[in-house]
Order: C-alpha cells, then structure tokens, then sequence
C-alpha cells in the first residue's frame, strides 16, 4: 500500500509543478486565457527554451486571427507582445473607425472572423471601445500571451544551396521579470507594427513614402491619435449639413468629401485646415468620424508626424503632445461644427494608430498595376478593393489618392518573408510597394490574409506535412475550395 500512495503523491506533486509552470507562462496576459490555452503543451528544446508550432511576435488583431485559427485547430501557440499590454492599434490605440473595403458594386470584401464586427459596427451594436475589447478577447481566449517583452536575439540557420536558403530556428526575449527566454517554433510571425522581429532578419526595406518623390530617406505616412468626445448633438450636426444641400453648396462651405448620416460623417476639412496646432508634429485634417451613440464621437483626424513605433519615448513623446493639444481643438471645433456647441473630451486612447513603417521584402511584393488591374493570383490568400489611399507626411502636405481599384488578389508570397521558410508577415508587414499598400494595408484585407494562413498551418503544414512555401497551384485549386466550403471564405475571384 505504500508504494500505492507514493505514487499517488508522486503523480499529485507532478500536476501541481505542471499547473504552476502553466501559470508562470501566463502571468502577463493583459485579457483572462481560459484553461484550453493548455490543451496543447508546447515542448522543451533544451535547458532554458520552449518549442511551440507557432510564436508570433505582437498582438495587433489581423495576426490575432491567424494565431486563433492555428490555436483552435490544436497547434500549439504562443503570442509574445513588446506592448505592455494586447491589442495594439485597436483596442490600446483605439482605432475604432472601421474602414472597408468594396468592390466597384459596392459589395462588401470583409469576410472570415471580422465579418460579425464590421456587421456590428454597421448596426450600431460594436461602438464603444467596451465592445470592442469583448470583441478581442473572444479572439485571443486561450492563446499564452506575454505581454512587455523585446526580442533579445534570433538564431538562424542556413540551409544551403536552395531557393528557401534560411531558417529562424529561435528568438531570444527579454521579459519583464528581467530574465531571458529563447524559444523555438515551426513558424514564426511578424505581427507588431514597430517590425520587432524582423529588423533582427536582415532583408531589404520596401521603399515607402519617400518614392513618391524621390526622397532619399526613408518617409511615413502620420500616425493618428484618435480624439474622443461626449455632449455631441449629432442630430444637430446632420440637420445641419441637411439644410446646406444642394451638395455644390455643401462641397463649398465645408470642403470636399463632406458627408453626414445618422451614423458617420467626413470631410469639412475647409475648417479643420484652418485650424493652427501649437505644435508643428501636429495637424487636422479632415474629419473621419463614427457616432457611438448617447452623445459620444471618436474621431480620426489628429495627425502626428515622425512617430518611431521601435521607439518606446518617441510614442511617449507624441501620445503626449497629442493630449496638450486635444483641449485646443475641442474648443475650436466647438466654435466652428455644428452639434459640438457643448462637446467635451471624453478621455484619452494610450497608444496610436500607426499607418506606416518600415516593410521588408516578401517572396512577391504586390505593386499599384497589380492593384488597379484586378489581378488574381493563383495563391491568393485575401481579397482588397480599398483605394489607394496614402495620408500625409510632412513633405505630402494633405495625402494623396491614387484611385480606386475593383476586387484584387494578394498571394500568400506576398506575407511570407524572402529567403526564409518560416517567418510570415501579419497586418502592415505585408509586402507591397506605396501605392499597393496604400490600398492593402486596410484591417480586413490583411486580417482576412492571417485568418487564411492560420487555417492553411493547420490544415497544409501539420496535416499534410507541408511547408506553405511548398505549395503549388494544384494545392491551391483545392485551398480555395476548402476555404468556400468549409470557411465561407472566398479568396479566388
């Protein structure tokens, strides 16, 4: 009976170092995981390192999504955040003015796990930033998540002598309890818009801005810091612009592209352009705003420029010059638009939306002919149809549009990093030179790439044992069709 209870004790003290590991690994996840997180342990490669399917670097929504699909299908998944806390743009920036994408019948291209958002943003029902966070959360429920970390280091091997050459066989990363980690996976993920892992890699920047009119360092579009607002009269601001119609009348009080329904409204940027920021990193441009209901509006329009988002004090330095000025534009566009008479700010986002930074080279980096052509790809992994929208800088004074294209493809090729056979890219890492990219770097468009590739892991890589770069035009054709039946994801055409 003894050695009955020993082992009993035994196997009893080997759970309980096992759920205090688990514990460890999740003690920074800024949203609760749920117990699934460890239906699928990941393994030790050796004193100090930790094995997982996929390790995905950032927590920014569109790779979000390729890490639930990969998750859900039983891969095991680690998320490593140098943010202190997830959700990135949207939910810490709270960029919560959804743009989306169509095609030239004005058909909505969001499909896959976004659809019930932009739906809800649509209804009126996914608003405020309370929704949204039960939104993401629902998203990363289960998925280990460290939260503050910085990639350290990364190790990589040469395979030699084939087109694929390299391999990232781990990355090294500092947590906040001050100790180094390393960890190992089959894939890893680009998915911070500050390139937190792949300025470690050594591929050729993507030219940005500065091509446009051959700059010769590099240049990026301004980040926004979203501004918040109660005590609105939205009634008022729509019966208002009702009232100036016929649209010649509203075009020349207000500025081109102004509109305003019950639920949004854009433009008046012949007042917002009047408005003189004491800061010269500053400007408004023209309002992009969404009603949240019950008086309250957030807005996109306060431009930042030269923000570093690898640079922890420049984002310090202008989430804080954008608070200073908040007060000053309230009170200006209290003066000047209609409905605001009595608004208030309603508190302050913590982090940015960051539009633009530096893109490396993908196996194929999409370009403006593949755009405006309507091109398909027989390896396409999401569709786009946004227009070639780029914002300002300080040399591109107001942004400029490069037209609106019908549906197009972007392929796999284009998230998967050249020269290396298991690093993708998520969100605004996609490759594409300026104007595609203009267009590409839309939220649904890119998520709906990393929703795609999380099922392709799952389904191609670990079912199939195949690698994606692998992949030929007759795995597609049945991709594609997988993806109709099984997803209602439709990707080619």
């Amino acid at each position: 009976m003894s050695i009955y209870f020993e082992r009993k004790r035994t196997f009893a003290l080997r759970l309980l170092v096992w759920f205090l590991c688990a514990l460890l690994l999740l003690e920074s996840v800024g949203f609760p995981a749920t117990a699934s997180a460890l239906s699928t342990p990941a393994s030790n490669c050796g004193p100090g390192c930790t094995r997982y399917d996929v390790v995905m670097i950032g927590s920014e929504i569109e790779g979000v999504l390729l890490a639930k699909k990969a998750h859900e299908a039983g891969l095991s998944v680690l998320i490593l955040d140098p943010r202190e806390k997830p959700g990135g743009e949207l939910i810490q920036g709270q960029m919560l003015v959804l743009d989306e994408p169509n095609d030239n019948r004005k058909h909505s291209l969001v499909q896959g796990e976004l659809k019930p958002l932009y739906d809800g943003y649509k209804a009126g029902a996914i608003r405020k930033l309370s929704a949204f966070e039960g939104f993401y959360r629902k998203l990363i429920q289960g998925i280990p998540l460290r939260s503050g970390i910085t990639v350290d280091g990364v190790e990589i091997e040469d395979s030699g002598g084939v087109e694929k050459a390299k391999t990232l066989k781990s990355v090294t990363y500092l947590a906040k309890d001050g100790k180094l980690y390393q960890v190992q996976a089959g894939y890893f993920v680009e998915n911070t818009d500050s390139n937190a892992l792949t300025v470690h890699l050594g591929n050729q920047r993507i030219p940005g801005m500065e091509s446009l009119y051959n700059g010769k360092k590099p240049d990026y579009m301004a980040a926004t810091y979203m501004l918040r607002f109660k005590g609105v009269n939205w009634g008022q601001l729509h019966q208002a612009v009702l009232e100036d119609y016929p649209l010649t009348n509203v075009v020349k009080k207000y500025g081109a592209n102004t509109y305003v329904d019950w639920d949004f409204a854009t433009g008046f940027s012949n007042l917002t352009y009047n408005y003189k920021p004491r800061d010269s990193q500053l400007m408004l441009r023209g309002l992009n705003a969404t009603y949240q209901k019950n008086g309250e509006v957030i807005i996109n329009s306060l431009l930042v420029y030269d923000v570093d988002p690898a640079n922890p004090q420049s984002v310090h330095s202008a989430v804080a010059r954008a608070k200073t000025e908040a007060p000053y534009i309230a009170k200006y566009l209290r003066k000047h638009i209609p409905g605001f008479a009595k608004a208030e700010l309603n508190g302050y986002p913590d982090y940015l939306y960051i539009r633009d930074y530096n893109r490396y080279e993908t196996e194929y980096v999409l370009n403006y002919r593949d755009v405006m052509s309507g091109r398909m790809f027989w390896d396409n992994v999401t569709i786009g149809g946004y227009a070639v929208d780029l914002q300002a800088t300080r040399i591109v004074k107001k942004g400029v549009g490069y037209g609106k294209p019908d549906r197009y493809g972007i392929p796999l090729r284009s998230f998967e990093l050249k020269s290396y056979d298991n690093v993708l890219v998520a969100g605004k890492n996609v490759g594409a030179e300026i104007k595609a990219y203009g267009s590409a770097r839309i939220v649904p468009t890119t998520a709906l790439a990393g929703e795609t590739m999380g099922i392709l892991l799952s389904r191609e890589w670990k079912q199939h044992h195949k690698r994606l770069s692998q992949l030929t035009p007759a795995d597609f054709r049945r991709i594609h069709s997988y993806l109709k039946k099984d997803y209602k994801i439709q990707v080619d055409q």
